[in-house]
């Protein structure tokens, strides 16, 4: 299911916190209910590990990872690293990366077999996120926007994208990234859908102002909403992810974005009333 949050009366969930099928890291403070919904929902599933960055609270938007590893900036002190590997199971694979764009959250999305990234991305960091977390990658834009890991967000399940993505975009991002897609919004009409929500394959986490219809939007487009055959622990996720991986069908596709795009309109009209 999907679950509204809120960090210190802030809603970009998306900033404080990277959610993935192995673990979920989440920033130091004092926030003790923000962290509590985390551990609820997920502590009997993966590790929920409390981390910073360089001594910042932002770790959401400096890194990003999958089940098979995590990249950080070279800012990440090794006292942070070393505390973050010895919390992380033991086949996640952790290291720091050498970039100019040092927002990797900003500037990479990925799940477990495709991450799209940052057009100016160097080509050393490619090979390593290739490596690293075991994907293929491709350079992309979402909408015109090269920070692809702020306007798109997306699982082995399905995703979400910019709003402004035209229908030929969001077809070719669904065609290579062989999951269904729809063009979203969160937190009440807010695109910087990477900020205001985190995901996995059986659980998602999105700030507080996010309206029932977007929260609606989401539970179908990522397949929590226990319909389609989504995964809602991770003993069903591995067959569900095999099957994703393998692209979806044409028909379940368009009868999925069919109705999301129904909530979608439903939304806007709240939104604009």
């Amino acid at each position: 299911m999907a679950n509204r949050v809120q960090f210190e009366n802030n809603n970009e969930v998306g900033v404080f916190a990277r959610l993935t099928n192995s673990y979920a890291l989440v920033c130091q403070g004092s926030s003790e209910g923000f962290y509590s919904v985390f551990e609820s929902e997920l502590a009997d599933q993966i590790p929920v590990i409390h981390a910073s960055v360089a001594g910042c609270r932002f770790l959401g938007r400096v890194c990003v990872g999958n089940r098979n590893g995590l990249l950080l900036p070279n800012s990440c002190s090794d006292r942070e690293l070393q505390h973050i590997r010895n919390a992380l199971p033991d086949r996640v694979v952790v290291q720091r990366v050498e970039e100019r764009l040092s927002a990797l959250g900003n500037c990479i999305a990925t799940n477990d077999h495709v991450a799209l990234v940052h057009t100016d991305l160097d080509r050393e960091t490619e090979d390593i996120i290739a490596d690293v977390l075991g994907v293929e990658v491709f350079r992309q834009t979402i909408a015109g926007n090269a920070l692809v890991g702020s306007y798109c967000v997306f699982t082995n399940q399905g995703g979400m994208v910019h709003p402004k993505t035209t229908t030929e975009d969001l077809e070719e991002l669904s065609s290579l990234l062989q999951v269904p897609l729809v063009a979203g919004t969160v937190n009440r009409g807010s695109d910087v859908l990477g900020a205001g929500l985190i995901a996995n394959d059986w659980s998602a986490f999105c700030g507080a102002d996010t309206t029932s219809t977007e929260l609606s939007v989401i539970e179908s487009i990522y397949k929590l909403d226990g319909t389609m055959g989504g995964p809602s622990r991770p003993g069903a996720a591995v067959g569900a992810s095999a099957a994703t991986s393998a692209g979806p069908s044409s028909a379940g596709q368009s009868k999925t974005q069919g109705s999301v795009s129904a909530d979608i309109r439903a939304s806007l009209i709240d939104t604009m009333t």
